[in-house]
């Protein structure tokens, strides 16, 4: 028994499931717990009419017409993490479902029957560049997650589905949440408010699977 399959010219490429990837929930996957926007293609955000730079810099030289002491900076977009959260997947195309009437454990087989591609979301004002935001998060965390990934048709996977249960595949995207603190240096190393960001940014794809 097999869950809705999709013919294609290319040979359909087998899910190589990692033991996260095989993991069996009980429940749907979890919704974003803030309300978040996606960023569109992953494009620069930067402060409005006023270049900036990826780091602020310190120069201790003071500008005309300010006092003797007066400090300046090079006007930046900051982003800082602070923390990491769970995976969180975003399904590309409907969800599947296979329920077996027997008496045995059956074998269920899901194919993915779309492409799509799944990038960043975020809450709040992010004022520095999504590529600038990513490469922090990789330096505090040794960890890579990028600005878009794309999950492709075709792909298959089969788990084990008990007696008289249904399994349910989605195939997407796991994305990682991040905190982290979003502001603006200012040309006399001012800031503006420092707001809370929370993000979710593609990690890998895969397949979520749940049991009812």
């Amino acid at each position: 028994m097999s869950g809705p399959a999709l013919a294609t010219e290319e040979s359909p490429a087998v899910s190589v499931a990692s033991e996260e990837d095989l993991v069996i929930n009980t429940a749907p996957p979890q919704e974003p717990e803030e309300s978040v926007t996606d960023v569109p293609d992953a494009s620069v955000t930067q402060v409005p009419n006023d270049p900036v730079t990826d780091e602020p810099t310190y120069t201790g030289k003071p500008v005309p017409g300010d006092t003797p002491n007066a400090e300046i900076c090079d006007r930046a977009a900051v982003y800082s993490p602070t923390s990491q959260g769970a995976q969180y997947h975003r399904a590309v195309g409907p969800t599947n479902a296979n329920y077996n009437a027997t008496s045995r454990t059956a074998k269920s087989t899901f194919t993915s029957e779309v492409t799509g591609e799944v990038g960043v979301s975020v809450s709040g004002d992010l004022q520095a560049s999504v590529n600038t935001m990513l490469l922090k998060i990789k330096a505090k965390f040794n960890i890579t997650v990028s600005a878009k990934l794309t999950a492709k048709l075709g792909n298959s996977i089969s788990v084990d589905t008990p007696s008289h249960r249904t399994t349910n595949a989605t195939y997407g995207v796991w994305r990682l949440k991040h905190t982290g603190v979003s502001y603006v240096l200012y040309s006399n190393c001012k800031t503006s408010t420092k707001k809370t960001i929370v993000s979710y940014s593609p990690y890998r794809v895969g397949w979520y699977l749940w049991e009812s």
